[in-house]
């Protein structure tokens, strides 16, 4: 049988808060996504250990980042959700397809650089074979569709050069090449203490960053002490994108009012950042606060949000096993 022509696979690492940046520039996309397209996202805990992890926080990470799915408005029911290891086809796949990729293609890879730093020579297999395994859950499911950040992109392409590889390699038309799906204005969400850094869950204030655990209280806190210039606020997109405290609350509150930038800029033009500040941090108390107390709900359940991982699971091993079986069959192993 062959897979729906609009399917989309995309997955979070469960290492450390989710943020506002995971929201707006992935998640809340995804909500609106499983309308129109067959979607499956994955907690991608085998990408995880490519560093060294805490086993017991590794699991509740896993766990959080499910409820953040759910919280945020992903159906369970309707989507498939699962965490990654419980899918043997994801690490068999990837065996599979390193064995066909050049070491060159990685060797150009520019965030294992950025990940080992100085550290290369003690960095582990696993970090530098970090783009196969990536390429590996997206062809399993022979997923068309990827959203994807700026920062992935590089990614996403290696995937489709390894999937027409095994096409050409064996002479099939067998994966298709999944096509990127890039999200503009809400995609890149500054850090709230320094406009010119992304939103990091690795900052070491966490008043840099609008977490998707903060209670109401805590996000208002932050977006009201949030960095800002003296100045009032911009008139122009132009004279925003010089500003870049003054461009990422922008954008900020257009992502959350569904507005675009141009309107946030045109209703906020010449006035003080008091009353916007107070504005964006009702607004942002409203849509985040509730997510997070949702979260808290679930999370007080783990057997509930363990119960979704499993059937997700089982769902994902029903669509991945056959293809896995025909890879095999293609490449000439036996598999019993």
């Amino acid at each position: 049988m062959n897979p729906p022509q609009n399917r989309i696979f995309s997955g979070v690492q469960p290492t450390g808060n989710l943020h506002l940046g995971n929201y707006l520039g992935a998640i809340r996309n995804w909500v609106r996504l499983q309308r129109d397209y067959d979607c499956i996202f994955c907690i991608v805990d085998l990408h995880a250990i490519t560093v060294p992890q805490d086993p017991a926080q590794l699991r509740a990470q896993t766990r959080e980042v499910t409820a953040a799915y759910i919280a945020a408005g992903i159906d369970p029911e309707h989507c498939v959700i699962f965490n990654q290891s419980m899918v043997p086809g994801h690490a068999e796949l990837a065996w599979s397809l390193a064995c066909l990729t050049p070491l060159g293609w990685l060797n150009r890879m520019t965030q294992f650089k950025e990940k080992a730093g100085k550290q290369r020579e003690e960095a582990g297999l696993g970090l530098y074979a970090y783009p196969v395994l990536m390429a590996a859950d997206i062809i399993l499911y022979k997923a068309t569709h990827v959203p994807v950040g700026e920062d992935q992109k590089q990614h996403l392409e290696l995937a489709r050069d390894i999937a027409g590889t095994f096409n050409r390699r064996y002479g099939v038309d067998y994966f298709p090449l999944p096509e990127p799906m890039i999200f503009g204005a809400a995609t890149r969400v500054m850090s709230l203490r320094d406009g010119s850094k992304k939103m990091s869950k690795s900052d070491t204030s966490d008043y840099s960053r609008i977490n998707m655990t903060d209670d109401a209280e805590t996000i208002a806190l932050k977006i009201r002490k949030a960095k800002t210039d003296p100045l009032p606020l911009p008139a122009t997109i132009e004279e925003a994108e010089k500003r870049p405290e003054a461009d990422n609350l922008l954008g900020i509150y257009a992502a959350l009012a569904d507005i675009t930038r141009q309107q946030a800029v045109e209703q906020w033009a010449g006035q003080q950042f008091s009353a916007f500040k107070n504005s964006l941090a009702e607004l942002s108390a409203e849509i985040l606060g509730k997510i997070c107390g949702e979260m808290r709900r679930l999370l007080a359940d783990p057997g509930y949000i363990d119960g979704i991982l499993h059937r997700g699971a089982e769902r994902a091993n029903a669509i991945a096993e056959p293809h896995l079986r025909e890879v095999y069959d293609i490449m000439g192993l036996l598999r019993v």
